[in-house]
């Protein structure tokens, strides 16, 4: 195939990749929208658009497998394809950690730990998000070491806020004559609310990813790479 060609295969395939972090991110925010408002239609839509993330994210890993199988790239376009395989499968991750959200909104039945501000966790790591995707769009290594410095205070966001739910946990005072079903609830609204805290944690990870594997691609540079 002539240069041009196979330089146009990889230019859509950023492209094509470039879109679908669009579309995960827009669930991403539908899923946390759904949550805050506990709005369950806008939840099952999340859930339901999962498995059209998941065709895509097929489809473009397919496209990486026939570049290095049938053009055997080299050297930075090697790496091109290399990073762009691994980027995916973060993408498709993070997709079912909106999936996630929208699960979580189904089973909520009461507002719990107000304080803990899931929203602004959630605001901080789409943000990673979209930066690190402009910096893969870019070629933009300098980003790359911005991004993974700021998943420190996400993590740490996500630390205070574990903190205080099981805090609050341990001081909620009973009465004795709380029901077991009663209790049950309790327990199942701690542990939702951890989980939406973890899974969020994992977004800015997975952001921290696609930097990492960024830098790789235009510089060579394994060191974010862990």
């Amino acid at each position: 195939m002539p240069r041009e060609g196979f330089q146009e295969q990889l230019d859509d395939l950023r492209e094509d990749v470039l879109f679908m972090s669009e579309v995960v991110l827009e669930r991403l925010r539908m899923g946390l929208d759904a949550l805050e408002r506990k709005d369950e239609a806008q939840a099952e839509e999340v859930i339901e658009r999962d498995d059209d993330v998941n065709r895509m994210y097929l489809e473009l890993e397919q496209e990486c497998i026939d570049l290095l199988a049938l053009q055997q790239p080299v050297a930075g376009d090697l790496r091109f394809v290399a990073a762009t395989f691994k980027i995916l499968t973060d993408l498709e991750r993070i997709g079912d950690l909106a999936t996630n959200l929208g699960g979580y909104t189904l089973d909520a039945e009461r507002e719990v730990f107000p304080e803990v501000d899931v929203q602004a966790i959630g605001t901080a790591t789409i943000e990673m998000v979209e930066d690190a995707m402009a910096a893969y769009a870019e070629r933009d290594a300098e980003a790359c070491y911005a991004i993974a410095d700021r998943d420190d205070d996400v993590d740490e966001r996500c630390r205070e806020a574990s903190k205080l739910v099981v805090r609050d946990l341990i001081e909620t005072e009973l009465t004795g004559d709380e029901t077991d079903p009663e209790i049950e609830a309790l327990m199942t609204d701690v542990s939702r609310v951890l989980l939406t805290i973890r899974d969020l944690e994992r977004v800015g990870d997975h952001a921290v990813n696609v930097a990492a594997r960024t830098l790789y691609m235009v510089e060579n540079d394994d060191d974010l790479l862990y």
